[in-house]
């Protein structure tokens, strides 16, 4: 059995384990810091309890009326819909049985960036949490499954969902084969085609993977009626997977990133990240996460955030768009709807429109119109910030990145890790040296045909007109 004690001297911190009589020590040298399996986290942190102004709520679109869990019932699983209107816990307990599963590649390690910090010439000191090391090499797995391990609880024996880069869908296939769940995923069509191998991956589980739209839904065909060359987004993607778990018997709908109850289960992250800080004897100036509906901004964010409400620190919050989907730089907050045909609740967020039709860029999972309603209100308080990155920037660092930590991180990662380099870059010229964090969400090795693209100069910027933006949201309406 291994136990701590705290000592900091000299920037050191012993571990022993009792039972080899040996002594651990994290020094100022240290690259990796590693918890044990019995620090995984026993329950996930509610930041809407802690939040001193409550989002506001989603509205059922049939009554028009703040929305109540029986009216999600339906479509969630019982325990994942009590979750997402939670707003009084503080902390939610985790079930052994997710522990357990966990426990497969949990806790992930806290990692110094001292080979970007040298790549860069920079005083400040740069550390990232590395979900890559997950079996499906993102941090998708953290959600996937206590959602389906509800659902199997429930009694529930199919469930659907949507995936953009085929992260989340990969995630939750492992996650349904565990749990006994058949599961069809409706994979965004630009991503289908572009990462096969992401494919692959979800029916080596034993998913059903169709290209959204297809002519399997209602939704679907509408989409291809109107426009057959239609690449497909999230938004289409989870209109289909809805339309098939309500018309399906015994079925639950399954959302990987927006809502409460995902941005709750990924907050395993930031909490270990905490005391892996604790062990490194610093503390966060800046917390950096990408952002495309939420999930894992709020995962490495949260619990970093409520110290920042209880005034004990001043942590910087930053999250990492796409330049071609930039719904919290040049987004309206505007109640919308989580899909593009209008399925799902009205929820309060920063959007782009739900008809927004993104680029094609490699990022898919960020490729999402709107925010969720829990950074939507903390963004709207100033209490976190947001930057917008163009394309040919992310992979510029993610190369550098790759050659100076020896991890190809994911395109979407690479936007959080544009974003520390940016805020490194900043800090030197002011004569500072801030502590960074940032999340890399997950690794590139199944996205070699974007780096393939850039090395070969085939990628592009994309840009979203002012004109574009105003034109999907002015029929919304706004949050009060």
């Amino acid at each position: 059995m291994l136990y701590k004690y705290a000592v900091y001297l000299n920037n050191i911190q012993p571990h022993r384990d009792t039972q080899y009589n040996a002594l651990i020590h994290f020094t100022m040298d240290s690259k990796k810091f590693l918890l044990e399996e019995k620090d995984i986290p026993t329950a996930w942190y509610n930041i809407v309890a802690d939040m001193p102004v409550k989002p506001a709520p989603m509205i059922n679109p049939a009554t028009s009326q703040p929305l109540k869990a029986d009216d999600l019932f339906p479509l969630f699983s019982k325990e994942a819909s009590l979750q997402e209107l939670n707003d009084t816990d503080k902390f939610i307990e985790i079930p052994e049985e997710v522990r357990e599963m966990y426990k497969i590649y949990r806790p992930t390690p806290l990692v110094r960036a001292r080979g970007l910090e040298k790549a860069l010439g920079t005083k400040a000191h740069i550390y990232f949490k590395n979900e890559s090391v997950s079996p499906v090499g993102s941090h998708k797995l953290n959600s996937a499954i206590p959602q389906a391990y509800f659902c199997k609880k429930e009694g529930v024996t199919n469930i659907t969902t949507e995936t953009g880069a085929g992260q989340w869908g990969a995630a939750l296939s492992l996650a349904a084969k565990h749990f006994g769940l058949n599961l069809a995923v409706y994979m965004v069509k630009v991503s289908f085609n572009q990462k096969p191998y992401r494919r692959s991956i979800m029916q080596t589980y034993g998913a059903e993977v169709i290209a959204s739209p297809s002519m399997s839904t209602k939704a679907g065909r509408k989409i291809i009626t109107e426009n057959p060359n239609y690449q497909g987004s999230l938004g289409t993607a989870i209109s289909e997977a809805v339309e098939l778990a309500m018309a399906t018997e015994n079925c639950k709908y399954v959302l990987g990133s927006v809502l409460n109850h995902v941005a709750l289960h990924q907050t395993v992250i930031g909490l270990e990240a905490e005391k892996q800080m604790e062990m490194a004897g610093e503390y966060p100036d800046i917390v950096i996460g990408c952002f495309g509906g939420g999930s894992n901004f709020s995962g490495i964010s949260f619990p970093f955030m409520r110290h920042k409400f209880s005034g004990e620190h001043n942590t910087r919050f930053i999250a990492a768009e796409p330049e071609s989907c930039p719904k919290l730089t040049r987004g309206k907050l505007r109640y919308d709807f989580g899909d593009e045909a209008g399925y799902t609740p009205l929820i309060p967020m920063y959007t782009l429109g739900h008809d927004f039709a993104p680029a094609n860029i490699h990022a898919g999972g960020l490729r999402y119109h709107g925010a969720g309603s829990v950074v939507s209100q903390l963004k709207s308080q100033n209490l976190m910030e947001a930057v917008d990155i163009p394309q040919l920037e992310t992979f510029a660092a993610a190369t550098l990145f790759a050659r100076s930590e020896g991890i190809i991180p994911a395109p979407e990662s690479s936007h959080a890790i544009a974003a520390a380099i940016r805020e490194a870059k900043k800090a030197d010229v002011e004569g500072k040296a801030p502590v960074i964090l940032f999340n890399l969400s997950g690794h590139g090795l199944i996205d070699m045909a974007a780096y393939d693209s850039y090395i070969a100069g085939d990628l592009s910027n994309y840009q979203v007109s002012d004109e574009m933006i105003q034109k999907n949201t002015q029929k919304l309406s706004k949050v009060n």
